[in-house]
């Protein structure tokens, strides 16, 4: 029995329910060997995690809001000894952001290991590349307005980022600045791949997406003063984004 057969039926069973889907790479078919399995629960209401902990298999839960407004809650299980993630999606607030971004809205949640943080649109992204594996979700695309208003929102905070590493690194405040310098290129990348209406989900492989694979190399050594003109010139000056000294 697989981990699919094994896992989702019990998570479709469970109060409050309405879609059960499988995410991250394996729903896109860019799997390794040791990729974990990552399912999406989708939920009307209120939801006890505790329930995932009864399901028969070894976890940790989150209770809905532990871990923030757009991951939510879930569980880190181990199920026929393979890692699995499930995590929860209220179906009502993924509808409000879907409504938000098709008029260009949307928040950034400060999410830990995100430098630049995710935005609402993210949970929409994770609607367009799922599979439905239970139930029913809405069809998604990427708005347009939400292109227009996405780039320009991400370069002026990019542009924004690289003030702050200036001036961080004008007081010596060297670990700012290099920190502000990164932010930077995430920033920049989520406006790039936003003007191309690509979704994305996280900040694994968002600088090379949006083809600033150069920041890489450029934070990886020189003194900071060299890294942030060499940044300025891969990211585009403030003017780029309406932001002036």
């Amino acid at each position: 029995m697989d981990v699919v057969a094994e896992l989702v039926p019990k998570l479709t069973e469970l109060p409050g329910v309405h879609a059960v889907v499988l995410g991250g790479s394996r729903a896109q078919g860019t799997e390794g060997p040791d990729s974990d399995w990552d399912f999406g629960v989708y939920y009307r209401g209120t939801f006890d995690a505790q329930a995932l902990a009864r399901l028969g298999h070894p976890a940790h839960v989150a209770q809905p809001g532990e871990w923030g407004r757009i991951v939510n809650g879930g569980a880190w299980m181990s199920v026929l000894g393979q890692r699995v993630d499930v995590l929860l999606r209220d179906l009502d607030q993924v509808e409000r952001w879907w409504n938000d971004a098709r008029d260009g809205r949307f928040d950034v949640d400060n999410v830990p290991g995100h430098l630049a943080g995710l935005p609402t649109y993210t949970t929409i992204g994770e609607l367009a590349v799922a599979k439905v594996l239970s139930g029913e979700l809405p069809e998604v695309e990427f708005p347009e307005r939400l292109r227009e208003v996405a780039e320009l929102r991400w370069r002026w905070n990019g542009a924004f980022s690289l003030l702050f590493a200036e001036q961080y690194l004008s007081k010596g405040r060297t670990a700012a600045a290099l920190g502000s310098l990164g932010k930077a290129a995430m920033e920049t990348a989520h406006g790039v791949v936003a003007s191309r209406g690509v979704w994305v989900l996280n900040e694994k492989t968002l600088i090379a997406r949006a083809g600033l694979g150069e920041a890489d190399e450029i934070m990886a050594g020189g003194d900071a003063e060299t890294m942030i003109g060499r940044m300025r010139e891969l990211l585009g000056p403030p003017e780029v984004a309406g932001l002036h000294r």
